[in-house]
């Protein structure tokens, strides 16, 4: 039996600039699939389209030409109203730099999404309360942003990420910001997340400890992607060699 992938990429295409003007094609008809459960990362050089790409499957952006379809449905087509319910319940987010509310603490950031759709309180606390314990963060709901590390602060944001269940988990160097023992903490959690628990994850990053996490590594170079590494059963140390190889002569 053939599953319906979370994420297809259909020939996607996007280029800046009018018409009648200069224009740059950042990306150059992408196309891959995410299947369920998989954890997949995009690794490329600045300037190579992943952030583009990234804005585009995350519905922040639209493609020039091409589909892109989550969960089945077709994002491309989706306009106010229904693209941001459907932002809202399918897609997750984790930012480089948090993107917690200052005002507001870690139990009322993470359910914000929730409270953004008018769930009910009691609904609103059991979702937090569940995420907050997978996420071993319960101990700092109370907490405002000002008040955590780095490491507390990518976790809370990962739960609000994980509130509605989305179908998919899309992270933008999410250990960008973060020493390393809290980048390898967060890692390991979101190993957790996919391994135990099922849930689809895109990470976008340039650092090949992070990327070494992934089932399989699509490698984007000037607006196409162009090599894909799977981890296959390979040691972490195995595959994060090969990274680093495949690093090396990619962007030559």
């Amino acid at each position: 039996m053939q599953t319906q992938p979370v994420v297809a990429v259909d020939n996607v295409t996007k280029t800046y600039g009018k018409a009648n003007e200069k224009q740059y094609q950042a990306l150059k008809g992408v196309t891959f699939d995410v299947q369920p459960g998989e954890f997949v990362g995009i690794m490329g050089a600045s300037g190579s389209g992943k952030t583009t790409l990234l804005n585009i499957l995350s519905t922040l952006d639209r493609p020039t030409s091409g589909h892109v379809a989550i969960n089945g449905q077709d994002v491309t087509k989706l306009r106010g109203n229904r693209l941001s319910d459907f932002r809202a319940k399918q897609v997750g987010f984790i930012f480089q730099d948090f993107n917690l509310l200052e005002n507001l603490t870690a139990r009322e950031n993470i359910a914000l999404p929730m409270a953004l759709q008018n769930a009910g309180a009691k609904a609103q606390q059991a979702a937090v309360d569940k995420v907050a314990a997978t996420l071993g963060i319960a101990g700092v709901l109370d907490h405002y942003p000002t008040e955590l590390s780095g490491g507390q602060k990518q976790r809370v944001a990962a739960a609000r990420a994980l509130m509605q269940e989305p179908a998919i988990l899309f992270g933008d160097e999410p250990t960008g910001a973060l020493d390393s023992q809290s980048a390898r903490d967060l890692l390991d959690t979101m190993q957790h997340l996919n391994q135990e628990q099922g849930v689809s994850i895109l990470l976008v990053t340039h650092d090949p400890f992070s990327a070494s996490y992934a089932s399989r590594i699509l490698f984007i170079k000037d607006g196409q992607v162009g090599t894909e590494l799977r981890h296959a059963g390979k040691s972490q140390e195995a595959f994060y060699q090969e990274i680093l190889n495949t690093l090396g002569t990619f962007q030559k």
